[in-house]
């Protein structure tokens, strides 16, 4: 049990002791402000480090919200973990045993180190997260980012939280937009030379054919026609798919490679399609699915759901012919308790059919959709379409040649090598957190200038925290800082109080991630950390300080150094010693 837990355990038992029943849970519990504008600033003591809003429990016990403050005052005991309590209004504040706290925070720190905040409420239960569910034969751009980036973090939180998580991949390696491709490519590209960067290439030639498809009748014929020999699994325009499919599926894994990002799994919707086709004729016989002007479709009219459409009027396939026989494999394979489908908000709708389809099928596990916003350049949105689109490759290639740039001008002396290691992991933090700093309910403008600024709500501001706190502790020369010779009460400015009792909110952060399947509460949470460690440096000597405070200070930074790389490593950021 981590330190605040024990804390807010035995106040709400007091509380309950002093009311004679039991009407206050630990949740009741919330944090007062420490600061506001009136004060410019200031500490508010009397706001304390818990409060108690009164209103749940009085109508309870049928008294009014002041009347129960001023029962609690005069009837908790202030002992203990408590050291002061004030009534303010409807609230009751209490201050905290500031030497407890600080002791057995760091103490638990010092022992978890990198699984410091994580907890046991998944109790193992199997969830799978799904992301990264890229199409080959298109460009992997800034939107395919954000679902990576967001999709791992919620991974890596979900494991935090003793979830066993099952990551995996699905590929849309069929549909429309790959007939369009190869039919751009057989018309424009065949017999020319390639680029070494195939996958790239064919993003590139996607754009073409929807520019060019729109203005020719015959092509969009071609394109039925590709489509068809392709779902044949015959002939040349096979084979071809075979070739260009692998271009895609190089590109993906050389992405994950850099991104440092890695599926038990990987799917693909052609593994489904045939699977997918006998499951709809099957459904169709029993009526499950109907004909509607020559398509074949789910009718959930009822349901408040509309329509699903499964088969053109062509006889083609759409995305649930495969989704369906994927999401039974996944289910059945895994004995799944929970399965997430991390995929942009445009298929909301999309999920909520797919899901009361395989419900009405008799798969009542949970199924869950995280959808996620936008990207946009500071230009305007992304538009595959029209070609107004910035690629993965061109971001981070434009992202590392201005993170090499700003790593040589502080560090003239190193070496190319370190440079570009360095400047690596400064891109791939930058690129990561932008994807994952704000909710996913939220448009992201992606501007890579502010991306990488050593100051303000960026990874690079986060990474900087770390390697300046290394900086010190190398500095100190400290070979190890043992709990028994730290003097906890030295510890006694305003700013360690505030910082220790935030080292011990994290793991009620991470929990809080998890819940909300929303990794920006990290990132915030590491940035309020960070600044006021900043602001705490600024004002207080670590490495002047006398000896026994010295060592006290080094072991209060020791510690916030490890929250912040637990906290990066739950959004997939690594740290850095210099920068």
């Amino acid at each position: 049990m981590y330190t605040l837990d024990k804390i807010k355990k035995q106040i709400v038992k007091q509380i309950n002791e002093a009311l004679g029943q039991k009407v206050v849970q630990a949740s009741d519990l919330v944090y007062p402000p420490s600061f506001t504008k009136a004060t410019e600033g200031k500490p508010q003591p009397d706001f304390g480090n818990l409060s108690l809003p009164c209103f749940e429990a009085a109508k309870k016990l049928g008294q009014t919200p002041v009347r129960v403050a001023e029962c609690l005052i005069s009837d908790v005991r202030v002992e203990g973990v408590i050291t002061g309590l004030k009534a303010a209004g409807p609230y009751v504040n209490f201050t905290l045993n500031k030497s407890y706290l600080t002791k057995d925070a760091l103490k638990q720190i010092e022992k978890m180190k990198g699984e410091y905040g994580w907890n046991r409420v998944g109790k193992n239960k199997r969830v799978m997260v799904e992301y990264s569910n890229a199409n080959t034969h298109k460009e992997y751009h800034i939107g395919h980012l954000r679902n990576i980036c967001y999709g791992d973090a919620i991974n890596r939180i979900l494991t935090a939280n003793s979830f066993k998580t099952i990551p995996v991949s699905y590929i849309n390696d069929l549909g429309i937009h790959v007939a369009k491709t190869l039919w751009a490519y057989l018309e424009f590209y065949q017999g020319k030379e390639l680029p070494e960067k195939k996958g790239y290439f064919l993003g590139q030639v996607y754009v073409r054919a929807m520019q060019e498809v729109e203005k020719d009748p015959t092509a969009k014929k071609m394109v039925i026609f590709i489509m068809k020999k392709i779902e044949s699994r015959k002939g040349a325009e096979y084979k071809l798919w075979q070739k260009t499919r692998q271009w895609s599926i190089g590109q993906f894994n050389k992405i994950y490679r850099e991104l440092g990002v890695k599926f038990d799994h990987v799917y693909y919707e052609s593994e489904f399609t045939l699977k997918g086709m006998k499951k709809v004729e099957e459904l169709y016989k029993k009526r499950f699915l109907i004909k509607s002007e020559g398509t074949i479709i789910a009718d959930l009219n009822k349901y408040d759901l509309g329509v699903l459409m499964l088969l053109r009027s062509d006889g083609t396939a759409l995305y649930p012919v495969a989704d369906i026989p994927l999401a039974i494999e996944k289910f059945k394979k895994y004995k799944l308790d929970k399965s997430i489908y991390v995929v942009d908000v445009r298929q909301s709708l999309y999920f909520k059919q797919l899901f009361k389809v395989l419900n009405l099928l008799g798969y009542k596990k949970e199924m869950i959709h995280l959808g996620y916003e936008f990207v946009k350049l500071p230009s305007g949105m992304i538009s595959s379409r029209m070609g107004n689109v910035i690629t993965y490759e061109d971001l981070r290639e434009q992202v590392l040649k201005k993170a090499k740039s700003e790593t040589k001008k502080r560090h003239q002396d190193w070496r190319e090598k370190k440079i570009e290691q360095v400047a690596t992991i400064i891109a791939n933090g930058a690129l990561k957190f932008e994807m994952v700093k704000v909710g996913a309910d939220q448009v992201i403008t992606f501007d890579i200038n502010r991306a990488l600024q050593f100051e303000g709500f960026t990874a690079a501001y986060l990474q900087y925290t770390y390697a300046r706190i290394d900086s010190i502790l190398r500095k100190a020369g400290e070979q190890k800082l043992e709990i028994g010779n730290w003097k906890f009460d030295k510890l006694a400015d305003s700013k360690e109080h505030e910082l220790t009792m935030e080292l011990a909110k994290y793991p009620e952060i991470v929990l809080k991630a998890s819940d909300n399947y929303d990794p920006s509460e990290v990132a915030k949470y590491l940035f309020d950390l960070a600044k006021i460690f900043n602001d705490y440096y600024h004002r207080i000597p670590v490495l002047k300080a006398e000896k026994n405070v010295r060592k006290a200070r080094l072991a209060l930074i020791t510690a916030i150094n490890q929250v912040i790389a637990n906290g990066l490593n739950l959004l997939g950021i690594e740290v850095l010693e210099e920068m």
